[in-house]
């Protein structure tokens, strides 16, 4: 896992700064992982995107990512892949090396006990709460849906959805290995702080 365990999930529909502002100011509040999902872009806007932001996220020794297609994460030099439920993780693997950040989102315990950990890094599985983000994503799954994933998951559980900070020790007693985050940090005016708040219970959570 990425130290500390914290995704910052891109949507520039609901930034209101530039992008390249907002990962700046979480690269400076100590986020160290971000994936890009910004599925409304052609392939090579997305990849253009992701290799203008890679020196940014370099420079503060943290992981860039892609939610998306493979070839988005090769063409661009991205550190990994992040591939919607059912994706083939092997290929990504194979794509990408052993080095790469490889992970999947996962909505079941089925799918949580499939996962090879020879081949997946982790998982995204959400929502847990209701979200203004995904709003059509399927019922949350709360603290007990997230404790049933991550006991059938040999691979570490990244909880997402509407996850603010008062919400993290819940989620991390649940078995979740850490946090994704989106529009509350998107929408923030002030993102740096907004990652300050979640990082600081995220060490009271895990004892970090």
């Amino acid at each position: 896992m990425i130290d500390p365990p914290l995704l910052l999930v891109t949507d520039r529909k609901q930034a209101v700064e530039p992008l390249a502002d907002i990962l700046a100011a979480a690269f400076a509040a100590g986020c160290r992982w971000a994936s890009l999902r910004e599925k409304d872009l052609s392939v090579p806007e997305h990849v253009a995107l992701a290799r203008s932001l890679m020196p940014l996220a370099h420079r503060w020794n943290a992981r860039l990512t892609v939610h998306g297609g493979v070839d988005i994460a090769v063409a661009a030099g991205t550190d990994g892949v992040h591939l919607a439920a059912g994706g083939d993780v092997t290929g990504a693997r194979t794509a990408l090396g052993q080095d790469a950040l490889v992970g999947i989102s996962i909505h079941s315990i089925a799918e949580a006990r499939s996962l090879d950990p020879t081949v997946v890094d982790y998982a995204i599985a959400g929502p847990v709460f209701e979200t203004a983000s995904k709003p059509r994503y399927g019922p949350a799954l709360g603290s007990d849906g997230i404790r049933a994933i991550a006991g059938a998951a040999r691979v570490p559980v990244i909880a997402i959805g509407g996850i603010n900070p008062e919400r993290v020790a819940e989620i991390i007693a649940a078995g979740a290995a850490g946090i994704a985050v989106m529009g509350s940090v998107m929408r923030a005016r002030d993102p740096g702080a907004e990652v300050r708040a979640l990082l600081a219970t995220l060490r009271e959570a895990t004892g970090a």
